[in-house]
């Protein structure tokens, strides 16, 4: 039989898994939008998740929802305007279109009462946390970006070329965004992307964001998956040179979802990071 601090023990358990498997959702009317997020965890250290493009916080970062402490975090993911259930409206793709999404970010994180907060960016997200930290350097405590760049090169406009027409992904890549969106709605909003992104190479040097990084004060990791196959390895090099003290961490075997390949290492890896 069981002893009876052993019982007290095993509901202490039970009670703090059933509190952390609780995830809260909801929207915020922000900047003329209604932004879908989702909320989970009691910790007194507050971390915002970026997805990346058309990804959402169900998409993108469900491992990261589900497992990171929930007593030393508070963990909030959202969907950007136009994707995930950040609709409507549809999305566009406008020249400031990271700034747009940096600036929603952060009145969302306002209006659901979060003073002071540390940033997860993947990819375009990643990106976006870039501006975030770099304009609002009261606000960020910390900043973890992986699958990000600052600037779009030729070598990125021939990968974006390359992955442009969704009907030569696999299935397994497809079934999530056509899932979230309808096949139509993602195919369309794919291409409006790669546009997008494409209309950076008119600026000098491929910029996005490169005279925002000297900006940015806060503790940085950045994070790179060594078989990336959407972002060269040039871009966190970049990253490490012209953002003063931040740190580059590689995994070998790591592609652009090294968050969804790799959960225990990267989550051990950013608990860490974000606990010093």
């Amino acid at each position: 039989m069981a002893s009876r601090a052993g019982c007290r023990a095993l509901k202490v358990l039970m009670q703090t898994r059933f509190y952390s498997s609780k995830c809260v959702s909801g929207k915020r009317s922000v900047n003329g939008v209604n932004l879908f997020y989702q909320h989970t965890g009691h910790g007194s250290h507050s971390v915002l998740l970026l997805p990346g493009a058309l990804g959402s916080g169900k998409t993108d970062f469900a491992p990261q929802l589900e497992q990171l402490d929930k007593s030393c975090f508070t963990v909030v993911a959202w969907d950007p305007r136009g994707y995930g259930r950040s609709r409507p409206p549809d999305r566009d793709f406008p020249a400031h279109f990271f700034h747009r999404d940096s600036k929603d970010a952060v009145h969302l994180m306002q209006a659901l009462g979060f003073a002071r907060f540390s940033l997860l960016g993947w990819s375009d997200g990643g990106i976006t946390a870039l501006i975030t930290a770099a304009l609002n350097p009261t606000l960020i405590q910390k900043l973890v970006v992986w699958g990000s760049n600052a600037y779009v090169s030729e070598e990125d406009m021939q990968i974006y070329k390359s992955i442009r027409d969704v009907s030569l992904w696999s299935e397994r890549m497809r079934r999530p965004m056509e899932e979230m969106y309808g096949a139509q709605y993602f195919r369309d909003t794919w291409e409006r992307w790669v546009g997008g992104i494409s209309q950076f190479t008119h600026n000098p040097q491929g910029n996005i964001c490169m005279e925002l990084l000297q900006l940015i004060s806060c503790p940085t990791l950045i994070v790179h998956g060594a078989k990336d196959p959407v972002v060269p390895s040039f871009h966190p090099q970049y990253l490490l040179k012209n953002i003063k003290g931040s740190r580059l961490h590689v995994i070998p075997d790591g592609k652009h979802n090294l968050h969804l390949r790799y959960v225990s290492e990267f989550n051990t890896l950013v608990e860490k990071f974000l606990s010093e």
